[in-house]
């Protein structure tokens, strides 16, 4: 039988393989259209840019049906991409986040369509819309942030939020190796700079084509605001300055801080210190944290009333929580930023040697982590009074965890810890399994062994030594899991104590009763 004749410049048939991949791009452009708000004409780019990408000539003859992102279009896809040489299974995050970026709006179209829900529903709607925007990007990537092992732990005095933080992602000696090879470069500046939007990534920079951001005046400067990546709490957010400059805690801080809640009140907004040690991970650029009103210190209640009688319109009151935190609170906002100002100053160069506060040795020591928020109609602003001196005794900060608690947390206490949310790191998962094991007589306590620094429990000997002296070896797994979780979280009451520059004792209050009276408020 004679074979069919075929035209020279007739294309073959395509593979099954290319058959797919082409199904998965109209699958992700039509998830874009569904999900992030992607207009026909931006769609019809953004296919032929995607075609263009994975060298086709021309889209699927099926229709998108948009599933589940990660699982049944972007995992199959970078697959896809590797096999055929365009990626490798080392950049595989890096070349996801590059196909996302194309059939996500671009940041001018989303200020744009951000302003107009602010102007028509108000501002509440236009962070809910960025939010989407940013989660189903997968710029916050959701699938990775319900690993998190998240859990409540209940005190008299205060609840804390404690969170093992298995989304953020632990380089391998691989990876760090590959990361070292690289040359230098210092574009971007830094995680935080403008330059990051759009930024293409690399092993030791991750790749930021999704990210989008909504630029605002803080005190009349150019900053803007974006989602962080690794969601804390709820909508967490973080306002960042155009300018690459230092953290600075000054009077100007309160103004853009009370600036952004003016903006977005159902919002809070705070800073790190601007001191190694009781400062955030990024002390280079100026950068605020805000969101949801769920951390922890904003359900306590106030301890102690003081009143300041040239500022009688704002109520100054000592707050009932584990560090040392002022409550600024008045319907006027020039006059609780005259009191923070004047809290500032003072404390900049406040000293009280019998509880250990010393204003200034080598170098400044007092700092404030100041947050804002509105509350039914009122300016609020808790101000929690920060030292990171160190001496010989305390090398890592008398007002930091001491050591023996740093097998549970090592790093500087920030903003988010010292509000109650504590973000432990990713590590403790596996050494925790390890410990229960031993709890639950699965495998013997070989003290020798763990007491050797390159054991991978040693820093956690002193700890394992008193779980096995209180409750044994003979514990059910369940009741294993409880005993350790229970010692985490006693640890992290201890690890705020240690922040608190007047201690709840005796001495630590009549020392907190004094710095107030030294402000100017007479306890009420």
């Amino acid at each position: 039988m004679p074979r069919k004749k075929t035209n020279d410049t007739e294309k073959p048939a395509m593979a099954a393989g290319e058959e797919k991949a082409l199904k998965l791009i109209a699958d992700l452009v039509e998830y874009a259209k569904r999900k992030l708000y992607l207009n026909k004409y931006d769609a019809v780019y953004a296919e032929n840019q995607l075609l263009a990408e994975f060298g086709f000539d021309a889209p699927s003859a099926e229709k998108g049906e948009p599933g589940e992102l990660q699982k049944d279009i972007l995992d199959p896809l970078v697959k896809y991409a590797a096999e055929r040489g365009l990626t490798t299974p080392e950049d595989a995050l890096l070349y996801e986040t590059k196909l996302m970026g194309y059939v996500t709006p671009a940041p001018g179209e989303v200020i744009t369509a951000f302003d107009d829900i602010a102007s028509a529903k108000g501002p509440e709607a236009a962070t809910a819309y960025l939010y989407d925007i940013s989660v189903n990007s997968n710029y916050i990537r959701m699938t990775d942030i319900r690993k998190n092992l998240k859990w409540n732990a209940k005190f008299p005095s205060g609840d804390l939020t404690i969170t093992i933080n298995l989304a953020k992602p632990e380089k391998s000696n691989a990876d760090v190796a590959r990361a070292k090879a690289m040359p230098q470069t210092s574009y971007p500046k830094c995680m935080l700079c403008l330059e990051n939007l759009g930024y293409h990534g690399n092993p030791r920079h991750p790749a930021r084509e999704t990210i989008r951001i909504v630029p605002m005046y803080l005190n009349d400067e150019p900053w803007f605001m974006q989602f962080s990546p690794y969601v804390y709490f709820d909508e967490h957010c973080i306002a960042v300055s155009e300018s690459h400059h230092p953290m600075a805690i000054t009077d100007a801080t309160f103004v853009r801080l009370t600036d952004f809640t003016d903006m977005f009140p159902h919002y809070f907004l705070g800073s790190n210190a601007d001191l190694p040690i009781v400062g955030g991970s990024i002390l280079a650029h100026e950068h605020y944290q805000g969101g949801k009103k769920v951390l922890p210190m904003f359900s306590r209640p106030v301890r102690e009333h003081y009143a300041v009688a040239d500022s009688p319109d704002v109520s100054v009151d000592i707050l009932d929580w584990y560090n040392s935190v002022i409550r600024l609170s008045s319907v006027s906002r020039a006059s609780i930023l005259r009191m923070a100002s004047r809290i500032l100053e003072i404390w900049r160069s406040y000293s009280d040697e019998s509880v250990g506060v010393l204003a200034h040795t080598d170098a400044p020591h007092n700092t404030i982590t100041p947050i804002a928020c509105k509350e039914n109609g009122r300016y609020v602003l808790y101000l929690i009074l920060r030292n990171n001196r160190t001496d010989e005794k305390h090398p890592y900060g008398i007002f930091h965890p001491t050591e023996d608690m740093h097998n549970i947390k090592k790093e500087g206490i920030g903003l988010i810890e010292a509000m109650g949310t504590f973000i432990l790191p990713g590590r403790l998962q596996s050494e925790c399994i390890k410990i229960r094991e031993i709890l639950s007589g699965g495998a013997a306590p070989d003290f020798k062994a763990l007491s050797d620094p390159e054991h991978p429990l040693s820093k956690h000997f002193d700890m394992i030594v008193q779980l096995v002296s209180e409750y044994g070896t003979s514990l059910s797994q369940k009741e294993a899991d409880k005993a350790i979780v229970e010692r985490i979280n006693s640890t992290c009451v201890k690890i705020l104590e240690c922040t608190a520059v007047f201690k709840s004792d005796d001495a630590g209050r009549e020392a907190f009763a004094r710095f107030m009276n030294r402000i100017g408020a007479e306890k009420v």
